[in-house]
């Protein structure tokens, strides 16, 4: 069966600085599920549930890993060739939040492998940090994303979760019911 999340691969120097953040992005956001996913059934009360958790914890170290090794990657590429001086401050945030995500699933998959309730405690709690690190990472690299793909501007103006803009929306492409007035 093939593997269900693709390969990482280290930026080189023809990707473009979006495409690059657009990929950063993808990893993050499937990091931030899997620990938002491992944090919910290590919650659960059956043992089935925080088996799933925990094994779904361990695939977020491999996750967290090969995302702190991509931005790694980039950092590097960076320190060699001439690049915007932001893009290489938020680069060098991403990585710091890369590795304390990665830092903090490693330890919650070590205490949830643990065979004493204490580890247990430890290890949902850490769970939680992990996923709100995931959460926070994701969060930064759409931030930085953003500035790259379009203005704030035409943003703002398209905010999905807008109820003003969606109700306007709904309206426009609704389709008329027989019976009703145009």
């Amino acid at each position: 069966m093939p593997e269900a999340r693709p390969t990482p691969r280290a930026p080189t120097a023809d990707d473009s600085a979006s495409q690059v953040m657009r990929q950063l992005g993808q990893r993050a956001h499937q990091l931030r599920a899997t620990t938002r996913a491992a944090e919910h059934f290590s919650a659960q009360g059956n043992e089935a549930d925080r088996n799933t958790g925990s094994w779904l914890m361990s695939c977020a170290v491999a996750m967290a890993g090969d995302l702190a090794g991509e931005v790694d990657a980039l950092a590097r590429m960076m320190k060699e060739q001439p690049a915007d001086v932001m893009f290489k401050q938020t680069v060098s945030q991403l990585r710091v939040r890369a590795h304390q995500v990665h830092a903090a699933t490693r330890a919650a998959d070590h205490f949830l492998d643990g065979d004493s309730a204490e580890d247990q405690d430890t290890g949902s709690w850490l769970v939680s940090t992990a996923c709100t690190l995931a959460r926070q990472l994701a969060a930064d690299v759409d931030d930085s994303t953003t500035p790259l793909r379009r203005p704030a501007l035409d943003k703002a103006s398209i905010e999905p979760h807008d109820p003003v803009q969606a109700r306007r929306m709904a309206r426009a492409t609704a389709v008329p019911q027989a019976g009703s007035a145009p």
